[in-house]
This record gives structure tokens, sequence and C-alpha cells, in this order.
């Protein structure tokens, strides 16, 4: 196996606390941890969060209630298959997440269940599991707020005014999924260059991992040291900057580059599951990079809406997004 990558552990308890001392005066720990989150972000693009707040419980109960729909003939979950909108059902063989970054591989070895937040295109919830839908609803209601908090970190970290990022999220375009994958006794053979998640970088303004650790599990990658694996703390939220992030701080962070490792032969009944939240701000946002000395790179402003959906595109073998 790949050594563990260096991803620091950040605890936002600094930032619920009283920001000022006895004296009524700042005593700058916010500062510091923004600090501290502005490093770490420009050398890896990862964190790992502590002192979210959120129970144990709630990603235990989503996670038992998905394997529940996941575990129902194949037949049954047709019904509630992804049509022409990133909702529902995503069946084996239909991801190549490499696609994303021009990397052609064999389809991912995962199946998905996935929701956002357009109520224009509504996701049809399963009936044989009615536990799903409001398990799901409070899950996403929690990481919207925690991914609103670290945005206002980020924007402390750049000395913005709090709400520099959060006043673009006020109705955001997330999307959520819940990612089975199956153990090797399952899926079969493992093609070359096959993963559970192909290669490539998020697409939107962070995202939030709720995942278990395993043999097949998630590895980053690093320009000096390549792949290595993820490092894992129980409780712990794995958050990663996305696309539309590294472009808007003009690459002061990075988009982290990362796959999940498919399923290991020497052990045919590991099973996972990952609870993913991908922020974005609304739609018609328009992402400009911030200009030196913040930003280093100068990209051309992209509408947010527009970025996302032709990188959901890219990834699904019929085109659907």
């Amino acid at each position: 196996m790949a050594s563990p990558a260096r991803i620091p552990v950040v605890d936002l308890g600094d930032w619920h606390a009283d920001p000022y001392d006895h004296d009524g005066h700042d005593d700058g720990a916010r500062q510091r941890l923004a600090d501290h989150v502005d490093q770490a972000l420009q050398s890896t693009g990862f964190l790992l969060v502590t002192g979210h707040g959120i129970a144990p419980e709630l990603p235990r109960q989503v996670r038992d209630a998905a394997r529940d729909f996941f575990r129902l003939p194949s037949g049954v979950k047709d019904a509630y298959a992804q049509r022409a909108a990133r909702r529902g059902w995503t069946g084996r063989d239909r991801v190549v997440t490499g696609r994303s970054e021009g990397t052609e591989t064999p389809p991912d070895l995962l199946e998905v269940w996935s929701c956002a937040a357009d109520p224009a295109t509504p996701t049809r919830w399963p009936d044989e599991v009615p536990s799903l839908r409001p398990l799901i609803a409070e899950y996403t209601d929690r990481m919207r707020g925690l991914a609103d908090t670290v945005l206002e970190i980020m924007a402390t970290a750049l000395h913005r005014p709090v709400d520099f990022f959060t006043r673009h999220t006020t109705e955001p375009n997330w999307d959520f999924t819940v990612n089975w994958y199956p153990a090797a006794e399952e899926t079969g053979p493992v093609a070359p260059g096959q993963f559970r998640i192909g290669p490539h970088t998020d697409f939107g303004l962070v995202t939030l991992l709720d995942r278990q650790t395993g043999r097949g599990g998630l590895q980053v990658h690093d320009d000096e040291h390549g792949w290595q694996d993820a490092p894992y703390e129980p409780g712990a939220i794995t958050l990663n900057i996305g696309d539309l992030m590294a472009r808007w701080s003009g690459d002061r962070w990075r988009s982290g580059r990362h796959r999940v490792l498919p399923p290991p032969a020497d052990a045919p009944r590991e099973e996972l599951t990952s609870l993913v939240y991908f922020h974005a701000c609304a739609p018609d946002t328009s992402i400009a990079s911030l200009p030196a000395p913040v930003g280093r790179t100068p990209y051309p402003a992209v509408r947010a809406g527009d970025y996302l959906q032709e990188k959901m595109r890219a990834i699904l073998t019929d085109g659907d997004a």
C-alpha cells in the first residue's frame, strides 16, 4: 500500500467559541484557524475537519438506509434510475469519472444514489425504503451549514468580508451522492486501469466526505509523492477544494486530485459506502479569479452552472447530466 498522505486536521471548535477574551478583546483564535486552513489548502487541497458538531448516528443511519436500497433487485432499482438529470439511482457501468480530466478508464465500480437542490427536477424517492428521504434531507441540511461555515473561514483567511463566498450560496447548487462500492466477490475481476472511482478533481466549491476506511479506499495525489492513501480519522469529515474554488482563488488553493482504489482481491468481502456532499454557489454566479497577490493564475470568468453541467456530461456514459 502507498504511504499515508499528510493532510492537516482542523478543529472547528475555535470558530464556534466566543471570539473575545475575558476583557472583551478579540483573542485572534478565528484568524489563527483561518490562517491554518489557508496554509493547508495551499499545500494539499485537503483537510480533515473535526469539531463539526455532527453526531455519528446520522451518517450511520443514512448508510443503513442506502444499503437497504442498493441491495434491492436491479429490476426494482431501475424504476428510480437517473434519466435526464442527476437524480436517483445510477447503476454500474454508467460512470467514468476519469473522463472529467481527459483520462479514459473502464467504468467505475460503484452504484450511486444522487439528489440535488434544484426543485425543478425533483427526485423520485424509493417507496421500498421510506426512511431514505428524511434522513438525507437532515444530513444535507447539516452539510450545507458546515460547508457555509468553512466558506466563512476561507473568506476570513483571505481577509475578505466573512460573507464573501456565502453571499453566493443562499440558494446553493449543491449535489449529494451516496456512493456504494460493492465487494470484489460481487463485482468480479477488475479490468486494467479500473477503479471504484477514477482519478479526478471535484467540480464545485468544496466537497465534504464522510467515508469509511478500507484497503480499496481513497487516495490523494501529491505532485512530489504521487498517489498516497488518504489518512482516516474516525468522526472526521474529509474536505477538499473543487475546481470552481480553485479558479476563484486563482489557484491559491488547489483542487485536490483523488481516486478510489478498486476492490481488493485479498479482501473479497470489503464493501464501502461514502456520503459525499458537493457544495457550489448559485448557478448564475460569475466566477472570476481573485487578483494577485491573493490569486496566482488569472482564469477567464465562467458561469458556475454552465461549468458544472459541462463536467457532469463528461463523466456519464450515456451523456446524461
